[in-house]
């Protein structure tokens, strides 16, 4: 495993880290609970495999991802940088910073947290929320305490509004999306550097998209991983300290570590390759969703993340087959609708953080996922 300086926060941290959004779950009568044991060993291999960055959240995995990586950080605390977050749209109140906090302390039965992001913040959200309310001053209050190490931020927004955020001078380190389809924020990834602050990525593989690839007509003749390549494009850009893979089972944690391990550099024909994949995803008109599920639960039932999937995978891929009937499968095998059932309620569009015109998004899936061949 390799590791990099992580701003000026002091850190070492591994090139990969364990995004603990995607822990494997089981549904029960319409619910979702973590696979406790399967995860906390899932985790704790991790551990072992050098990974010293872990990255949980308040609302992940239906409010229980914390409390199973609390139990997986049992005797690897001392090695390993713990992340999490604070959900900034339900802060009504300047008291409600720290009420979260001691939260998730207890649910993590952590002493302090090594980093506490704002999750999500945007312009607006910034603005009105961690300005307004003052909850800067909380947060440097709970790191004199020892209650946290480092002021951090998680980011859904501009190039322009990622600066604004990082001139305030308070930031030590911050989350943002960058893969090979995902590079809006590239410079100021490099300007964030600069002043000392330490990067971590989400969504090195654009939720599954950059593997999708793999199943593409237009890139049958490159013999190549396009798992191993979307990572090791985040990896050798020396700017990003730690990408975070939310990784659900042992062949998936064994197969990313190993791109870790390896020689991260990209070769010339490598790099002409991502170039023509970021010139074929403009063309194909794909959604940027990242299976995040922030737009989840829909109050009438719509599977919007796994829609925008299969819609891509029918962009992406040309297998229209499979996409098609993936899609059509969905009512059988689990509680949700198809995309015609969406009333355009618009409860999602506040919660997306791509800012996807979801209710507009879905009509374009349910016709291109239905059309006969």
């Amino acid at each position: 495993m390799k590791y990099r300086k992580f701003g000026n926060t002091g850190a070492k941290v591994s090139i990969l880290g364990f995004g603990a959004m995607r822990l494997p779950e089981i549904e029960k009568e319409g619910k979702f609970y973590v696979e406790e044991q399967k995860s906390i060993e899932l985790i704790q291999k991790g551990f072992d495999l050098g990974i010293n960055y872990i990255d949980t959240a308040y609302p992940y995995c239906h409010e229980q991802s914390e409390a199973v990586v609390g139990k997986a950080l049992k005797g690897y605390r001392d090695k390993v940088y713990l992340s999490t977050k604070m959900p900034t749209w339900l802060v009504k109140k300047r008291g409600d910073y720290r009420r979260f906090l001691e939260e998730q302390l207890k649910k993590l039965d952590v002493e302090y947290i090594d980093f506490y992001h704002f999750h999500g913040l945007n312009e607006n959200w910034f603005k009105n929320v961690v300005l307004k309310l003052n909850l800067i001053d909380e947060a440097l209050k709970a790191k004199e305490e020892g209650l946290i190490r480092h002021i951090s931020f998680s980011f859904h927004d501009s190039a322009e509004v990622l600066k604004e955020i990082i001139d305030t001078g308070v930031f030590e380190s911050f989350l943002c999306q960058y893969n090979i389809i995902d590079t809006i924020l590239k410079k100021t990834l490099a300007y964030a550097v600069k002043r000392g602050l330490g990067i971590s990525v989400m969504g090195p593989l654009g939720g599954g998209r950059i593997a999708s690839f793999a199943d593409s007509s237009q890139y049958k003749d490159e013999n190549i991983d396009f798992i191993s390549l979307g990572l090791r494009y985040v990896f050798s850009n020396k700017n990003i300290g730690v990408a975070l893979s939310g990784m659900e089972d042992i062949h998936m944690l064994e197969k990313n570590v190993e791109a870790a391990d390896g020689d991260i550099s990209m070769t010339p024909d490598e790099s002409r390759l991502v170039k023509r994949i970021q010139k074929d995803r403009e063309k194909l008109g794909a959604i940027p969703c990242t299976g995040c599920n922030y737009c989840m639960p829909c109050p009438h039932d719509v599977f919007i993340p796994r829609i925008f999937y299969w819609y891509n995978y029918l962009k992406v891929s040309e297998r229209d087959f499979v996409a098609k009937n993936r899609y059509k499968e969905i009512p059988e095998i689990s509680q949700y609708l198809l995309a015609d059932s969406c009333t355009e309620c618009g409860e999602c569009l506040e919660k997306c953080p791509q800012k996807i015109d979801i209710p507009q998004r879905l009509k374009e899936c349910h016709k291109a996922l239905t059309q006969e061949d």
